[in-house]
């Protein structure tokens, strides 16, 4: 399994960005076993939370492992703090650079899959908002979205005040992060009118698999939006485990979801892990 780090320049964000590939292109077979074909990989765009970066995914689950045993491509790049949504005032059009940008250039740089079945956007937390946002956003890319105890902090958000001991759960961060906040609502970075305005164009859905753990503040707005969804007739495949904000949950349900893609029941190459010696 190929780890690879890319530093690119960004037209989105006009800076050089940096993100971590995974890429089973030299993935080993046990001896005896049939050599696989060669082609294009699916792959999953994989986007971490807020106070993460591009390493988060390989440091905090076992992505790496699942990834090779399915022959998945993951792309993990980072998005600071900004919810993966664009701030044309300064130039941060990170909706743009996850649901565009990143795909094309991924697509130049190794061999992805150009099909909208193969290509999958997938994260937690702030991740998981900005998975359905731009999964929902950028649909005819995307044909499955993952999202694990997403942020979906829309409803509500107009209410924030400078009060909050956090800072990210402060109007002015909001407000840095998705413009003004009485208009949110009905703009597209509220994935509820994404939902509404695409069931209502009789667009084809990405398929969409979300998990919370029960132990999880965010997990009312989960069922919030799955039952939204559900109500406009869109499936979901959704479930709820023990545990609460925080890696072990994340670990074990980015293993549900791998397994939930449509992806080829393969085994792991020969690796360090598996070696009989």
């Amino acid at each position: 399994m190929a780890l690879i780090q890319v530093n690119f320049m960004s037209k989105s964000l006009m800076r050089t960005v940096p993100m971590n590939v995974i890429l089973p292109v030299d993935k080993l077979n046990f001896p005896g076993m049939p050599e696989k074909e060669t082609g294009k990989f699916k792959t999953l765009y994989l986007l971490h939370g807020v106070f993460g970066n591009y390493t988060d995914w390989l440091s905090g689950t076992s992505i790496q492992r699942w990834a090779e045993e399915k022959d998945l491509a993951v792309v993990m790049p980072s998005g600071d703090n900004m919810f993966y949504v664009d701030q044309p005032g300064v130039h941060n059009h990170y909706g743009e650079f996850v649901g565009k940008e990143l795909v094309e250039i991924t697509r130049e740089m190794f061999p992805l899959s150009d099909k909208r079945e193969d290509t999958c956007i997938g994260g937690l937390s702030m991740g998981g908002y900005g998975a359905i946002r731009n999964g929902l956003k950028y649909h005819e890319t995307f044909g499955h979205i993952v999202a694990l105890s997403s942020a979906l902090v829309i409803d509500g958000i107009e209410k924030r005040t400078n009060d909050a001991p956090l800072f990210i759960e402060g109007r002015s961060y909001a407000e840095g992060v998705f413009g003004d906040l009485e208009q949110l609502k009905d703009s597209d970075k509220n994935p509820k009118w994404l939902a509404k305005t695409l069931a209502e164009q009789k667009i084809e859905f990405p398929h969409i698999f979300m998990a919370c753990g029960l132990e999880d503040s965010l997990l009312g707005a989960n069922r919030d939006f799955k039952e939204y969804l559900e109500n406009l007739g869109i499936k979901v495949d959704y479930e709820e485990g023990p545990g609460a904000h925080e890696w072990d949950f994340w670990n074990r349900y980015i293993k549900k979801a791998v397994d939930w893609l449509p992806l080829e029941d393969n085994a792991a190459g020969l690796n360090s892990g598996n070696v009989g010696i």
